[in-house]
């Protein structure tokens, strides 16, 4: 992918600014709206049922993570998610935890089959789970995926007909038919509590402000991913990462992404 394409979407973010509406977590969900500021993007937490539909109506991306799961929250995504496709703007899905208990699983399940779900984002054990090839996942932590992650990616968005970011020490996005890979990254991002979910957020921005999913969603990975790489860079420890991955993020130049964006095409039939 070109690297001028993957600066132009950033370029686009903060040209549009778009309002990113997320049903999510109690653990992250302050680090959530701070990601989304620093992308370019305006955050908005509206969970509860009597709001969530007129929220998600004036929104331009929805982002649904169900990291703190119940049922009034399904209903709640259930409502937003609807309101979501009848404008289509894109749905971005979180399932955090699929496959740790069977609520999560059917809780996804769920909202993948009654709503249109643009983005599916998971980790290498969630995805290998939904996408019933086999995964591992250890309360919301990965243990990996049954196969070439690659292949897994590209076999569950062909199942969902959605795109499918698998995140992990590089990002596999695919929609089933044309897969890429984003190299960026640091493993200090998995020392820290919520980076998998911030990257829904950047997604969500980023899929907002685009009219390509695959390389929006690529795009997205290798912003967070890079800036996460500079903040390695200068930090001392998990919680001085933290401070400079919102500092960098928000710092990110379009002349940086291009420089540095490691995005490649999957070449499927040598996968």
């Amino acid at each position: 992918m070109d690297s001028h394409k993957i600066a132009d979407k950033l370029a686009a973010v903060r040209s549009c600014h778009p309002l990113v509406h997320h049903i999510t977590n109690t653990v992250t969900i302050n680090d959530c709206a701070n990601i989304t500021l620093c992308a370019g993007g305006a955050p908005v937490m509206a969970a509860a049922r009597e709001e969530a539909g007129e929220m998600a109506a004036m929104a331009s991306a929805l982002v649904l993570n169900i990291g703190t799961l119940s049922c009034d929250q399904v209903d709640s995504m259930l409502i937003a998610g609807r309101a979501a496709n009848a404008r289509g703007i894109p749905v971005i899905l979180d399932p955090v935890g699929a496959g740790a208990t069977a609520m999560r699983t059917e809780a996804s399940e769920r909202l993948l089959a009654e709503l249109d779900i643009a983005v599916l984002k998971g980790n290498a054990g969630e995805i290998g789970v939904l996408a019933g090839i086999g995964g591992e996942v250890r309360g919301v932590d990965s243990g990996g995926c049954a196969g070439d992650p690659a292949s897994v990616a590209a076999a569950c968005a062909r199942k969902y007909n959605t795109v499918v970011v698998m995140t992990g020490p590089e990002d596999y996005i695919s929609d089933g038919e044309r897969t890429l890979v984003v190299g960026n990254g640091n493993p200090m991002m998995g020392r820290l509590s919520g980076t998998g979910c911030m990257t829904a957020s950047v997604v969500g921005a980023f899929a907002a402000a685009g009219t390509d999913l695959v390389e929006s969603c690529a795009a997205a990975c290798a912003a967070f991913a890079h800036a996460g790489e500079r903040a390695a860079a200068q930090a001392r420890g998990p919680y001085s990462f933290r401070t400079a991955l919102f500092d960098e993020m928000a710092n990110l130049t379009e002349a940086d992404l291009a420089a540095h964006a490691d995005v490649r095409a999957v070449d499927m039939d040598a996968a």
